[in-house]
């Protein structure tokens, strides 16, 4: 089982928001939506990274790349959640048992920004992390590594703009 479903059966997803008017669908259309909700922001708070071992995780990640562990619950003998921010970001990471049903090590691409890319990546060599040589591009300098699973990041130094 997965994180969702711990969760009561009401609060897994909301219904789609139907109109009689859209018969070949149902759906509401952005446009008919008030404009509280077309305007909202929506904000990526929590993604989930995919491991074999919690705590070597938790211990890489915070140790070795420097995330702060904000949670460690285990809520039940099935479902420890490990909630961990990168510094300065508004979104975190979660691992744990029974918080995703993807693959350990199948989270790829993760991407973080930034000020300094290669002051970020000799802190991770300090830190014994194996980190790629920067890889400039116009959209960006770039350096990735792995955790202990394969689960792969970019750190990207966005180019002023100008």
């Amino acid at each position: 089982s997965d994180f969702v479903g711990a969760l009561p059966q009401s609060r897994r997803r909301c219904a789609p928001l139907r109109s009689p008017d859209h018969p070949a669908t149902g759906h509401l259309q952005l446009s008919e939506l008030p404009a509280t909700v077309r305007h909202m922001d929506w904000k990526l708070e929590l993604v989930p990274v995919p491991v074999t071992d919690v705590d070597r995780a938790k211990k890489f990640y915070v140790e070795q790349v420097g995330f702060t562990a904000d949670h460690d619950y285990q809520v039940t003998p099935e479902l420890r959640f490990v909630q961990l921010t990168p510094p300065g970001s508004a979104c975190s990471v979660v691992l744990g048992t029974g918080v995703t049903t993807m693959a350990p090590g199948s989270q790829k691409g993760l991407q973080v920004v930034v000020a300094d890319v290669a002051a970020a990546r000799a802190g991770l060599l300090d830190r014994g992390v194996a980190a790629s040589e920067i890889d400039v591009q116009p959209w960006g300098s770039f350096v990735t590594f792995a955790d202990p699973d394969g689960n792969t990041w970019a750190l990207q130094e966005i180019p002023a703009r100008g």
